[in-house]
């Protein structure tokens, strides 16, 4: 390294302008640090707010939407044997189940009271006692024996080929009205009640007497005092979120209910 110095001043001289020279160059170098240090400061704060902005312009993610099955559209449960049973929603649906999905081996079940959805068990006809009374509450409780109020009410069963859409006179029954004939098995008195839960295939419903089945969450309903839209939030508080009260009303009966038993997620 060289040193330039100044033969017209002292040693001391030139030390001390050497020495006021390194501070000066210290002092500069401290600045240029901090500057250095205050920019990439500001580049990392750009850089974080950039981020945030494009990531809050994104759209959410998009919700794989589950392909349902085609019993989904009616109402639905599997007994305690495995055997599904469904029950149409209206008149059009209650046409849909008995000319499109009744079928040799299958039983009808139908509560004896005016308002009341054509319910299937498939492969009823094989089923034991146990699985036909899961059908026939399920049958009972969204017929309008629920909205009345009613603790129970009868229900029939019959086999498909006596199931018909022609009256004696040979006229045509409206829509999802039929004739039955021919003996029937009776289930009377059966109680209504379900239990609504959060399943695998959304929210659930099945008759009390199966239970909850595999349900993450559930709560046991029968008629009662709770008005509708209450009644759903009630229970949508009692699954602990897993479904919502829009979700919960759409599997509701019609009419007033009472929550008699939750049961643990």
């Amino acid at each position: 390294m060289e040193i330039e110095l100044d033969f017209t001043e002292t040693a001391q001289q030139n030390a001390a302008r050497f020495y006021d020279e390194a501070k000066r160059l210290r002092e500069k170098a401290r600045r240029a640090g901090k500057a250095i240090a205050e920019t990439e400061e500001k580049l990392r704060r750009a850089k974080e707010k950039a981020e945030a902005g494009a990531s809050a312009q994104q759209p959410p993610a998009a919700r794989v939407r589950r392909e349902k099955q085609w019993f989904e559209r009616f109402r639905w449960f599997y007994t305690s044997g495995g055997r599904l049973c469904i029950a149409g929603r209206d008149a059009k649906q209650n046409e849909a189940v008995v000319l499109h999905r009744l079928e040799p081996g299958d039983l009808f079940f139908h509560a004896d009271i005016h308002g009341a959805p054509a319910t299937v068990l498939k492969g009823g006809a094989q089923a034991p006692r146990k699985e036909k009374e899961e059908a026939a509450q399920f049958a009972a409780s969204y017929s309008s024996a629920w909205k009345l109020g009613s603790a129970s009410v009868d229900v029939y069963a019959v086999n498909p080929e006596q199931v018909s859409k022609r009256a004696e006179s040979g006229e045509s029954m409206g829509k999802g009205a039929f004739v039955i004939r021919g003996e029937r098995e009776w289930f009377r008195n059966t109680p209504l009640g379900l239990v609504l839960g959060a399943g695998s295939e959304g929210v659930e419903s099945a008759p009390a007497s199966r239970g909850p089945g595999g349900m993450k969450s559930s709560a046991e309903i029968r008629p009662g005092g709770l008005e509708k839209g209450e009644a759903a939030k009630r229970i949508a508080r009692a699954l602990g979120g897993n479904a919502s009260p829009d979700e919960i009303l759409q599997a509701l009966p019609s009419g007033n209910s009472s929550i008699s038993r939750p049961f643990p997620a």
